[in-house]
C-alpha cells in the first residue's frame, strides 16, 4: 500500500476529514490531498508533522496493520465464562484479546463466594449491581451492595465478593490490567 493510500485510510479510521487534518497540522487542504492521492510522496519530516495531527508516530504509521480487523461486537454466545463454583464471570471480548481492560458479565449464583481467602493482584477493579445483592469485602471494610450500588477499589488491597442471599445477583464489572 502506497503512502498516500495508507494516510487516507488511516485518516478515515480516526474520523477525519481532509481538511479538519490539514487544520490540525497547518497544511493547506490541497497537499493532503495530493499526497493522498498519490501525486506527491511526502518527507519523513513532513509525514511526522501530519501524523502529529492524528496523532500516530511514524513507526506506527508503517507498522499498523490496515487489513487485520479487530471483533467489535459479541454476541451472547461469544462470551467466555472464566468463573467457577457458582460464579459465571463472562468476559466480553475473548481471553485471547490483548487489551488493558477486562469487562466481565458476573452472576452469583445463591451462597456463592469467590473464595475464604482474599485475594490481591496489581490494578483496578470498578462494577454496579444490575440484579440481586452482594457482600463486597475490601481490606478489613465489608459493603453490602443491592441494585444500583456501584463501587471501584484498588485491586492491591485484599478482596472478596460473597452472595449470602437466596437470589441470584448479576454485576457488571471491568479491572485493569486484564488477568484472563
Amino acid at each position: 500500500m502506497e503512502v498516500g493510500d495508507r494516510l487516507k485510510k488511516i485518516r478515515k479510521v480516526y474520523g477525519l476529514s481532509q481538511r479538519e487534518l490539514a487544520k490540525r497540522v497547518g497544511l493547506p487542504n490541497s497537499t493532503l490531498s495530493n499526497i493522498e492521492q498519490n501525486r506527491v510522496s511526502p518527507s519523513v519530516s513532513s509525514l511526522k508533522k501530519i501524523l502529529s495531527g492524528i496523532p500516530m508516530s511514524v513507526t506506527e504509521f508503517f507498522t499498523l496493520d490496515m487489513e487485520a480487523r479487530e471483533k467489535v461486537v459479541y454476541s451472547t454466545d461469544e462470551l467466555v465464562d472464566v468463573g467457577s463454583d457458582g460464579i459465571s464471570m463472562k468476559l466480553v471480548g475473548g481471553a485471547e484479546r490483548r487489551n488493558n481492560l477486562a469487562f466481565l458479565i458476573e452472576t452469583y449464583e445463591p451462597g456463592s463466594d469467590t473464595g475464604t481467602e482474599m485475594v490481591t493482584h496489581e490494578g483496578e477493579e470498578a462494577g454496579t449491581v444490575l440484579e440481586g445483592a452482594l457482600e463486597l469485602t475490601v481490606g478489613g471494610d465489608v459493603y453490602n451492595l443491592s441494585a444500583g450500588d456501584s463501587y471501584t477499589f484498588s485491586t492491591r488491597i485484599p478482596h472478596r465478593f460473597r452472595n449470602k442471599t437466596k437470589k441470584v445477583c448479576r454485576i457488571v464489572s471491568a479491572h485493569t490490567p486484564p488477568t484472563f
